[in-house]
């Protein structure tokens, strides 16, 4: 027991906590990949309920009865979902070809500047339809060899839907489902961890969905202004990918920097890249911090591994629910922080 000196005593003690909790977690993880089927909807409907908590609350308040206010706010999440997906994919088809046809036309000109290089660039953009074409047939293919992942898709989607309907309309059992499950003596701490969360939640999703719909229309005006082609569809890409936090808005903001320079030359692009700046700094300065002041805060780098590791995992899902789930986690250990942090000793 005394052979080993204090210091090197506490190391192996939190070497071992850090490999349970490290050994917990890839357990964790594993089971969720193998049951993702049902792990999926969960969090789905988690972050619509989250999203669509406060018009629920109101048509009760306004004494509509729970059941019809959770149906119609169903009825909501439908529409909002198919609404944008609908308005993204229409904007994108509508301007998907003035984007390819200003894409071929600058790589026309790295042709005319850069020879052989640029040739190739060229026979790139040339045949990007047959590319696509050949990509897109060998997708229907893997379909085709493989309907039960749209029927799984379409099973997830439905039962996140279910989901959340049932989560509205019992919100105000969970409390005392919390407490019935909790050990004893600790139910108040798991309810108040789990509110904590919940909050942390949708604060985040509230709050980057208003983000993002500032980010796409000051963009998309500023692309209309400078009558970039395709003006429209970068924008709904905007909007998107805003719902992963800095590589979202870093790739869409590229890919309208690209379409500018390709289309409208060297100066449009520049005033592009400045409106994007500006939106970028708009978002970070003014509008994060007015719109998430009470949500978790966390550092960019902690945002970027976190994508990372969910991209990892989970792919694109995982990507779009990494950070919120690190939010409500933050949420927990900060509500954890401020019950068991050790009061500071007062001066004499």
């Amino acid at each position: 027991m005394h052979l080993l000196p204090d210091p090197v005593r506490r190391l192996a003690a939190w070497c071992v906590v850090v490999l349970l909790v490290a050994g917990v977690g890839y357990v964790g993880i594993r089971l969720c990949a193998e049951f993702r089927t049902a792990v999926t909807p969960v969090l789905l409907a988690l972050l619509g309920t989250a999203l669509l908590g406060p018009l629920y609350r109101r048509l009760v308040t306004a004494g509509v009865n729970r059941s019809v206010a959770a149906a119609v706010t169903c009825v909501a999440v439908v529409a909002v979902v198919g609404g944008a997906v609908y308005i993204v994919v229409a904007a994108l088809i509508d301007t998907g070809g003035e984007i390819i046809a200003s894409l071929k036309r600058a790589a026309q000109g790295i042709a005319d500047h850069f020879g052989a290089a640029g040739t190739s660039l060229d026979d790139l953009a040339t045949n990007s339809k047959d590319l696509l074409a050949k990509f897109g047939g060998t997708a229907a293919s893997n379909v085709i060899s493989g309907v039960s992942v749209v029927g799984e898709t379409i099973a997830m989607a439905v039962l996140a839907l279910l989901l959340v309907f049932f989560f509205l309309r019992d919100s105000h059992r969970t409390p005392d489902l919390l407490k019935s499950l909790a050990p004893r003596g600790a139910a108040d701490t798991v309810e108040t961890m789990a509110r904590r969360a919940f909050e942390a939640v949708e604060g985040f999703m509230r709050g980057t969905t208003f983000i993002a719909l500032i980010d796409a229309i000051c963009i998309t005006v500023g692309l209309l202004v400078l009558r970039v082609p395709g003006a429209v569809g970068l924008g709904a890409l905007v909007f998107v990918g805003a719902y992963i936090p800095y590589l979202g808005a870093f790739l869409s903001g590229a890919v309208a920097v690209l379409v500018a320079l390709a289309d409208r030359g060297f100066v449009i692009a520049l005033w592009a890249l400045g409106v994007v700046l500006a939106v970028q700094v708009l978002e970070g300065h003014v509008l994060q911090p007015m719109i998430q002041s009470r949500t978790v805060q966390m550092h960019p780098a902690v945002v970027m591994l976190t994508i990372t590791a969910g991209a990892s995992v989970a792919g694109i899902l995982g990507m779009l629910l990494a950070v919120p789930l690190t939010a409500a986690a933050f949420g927990v250990l900060h509500e954890l922080r401020m019950r068991y942090a050790s009061p500071e000793p007062s001066d004499p």
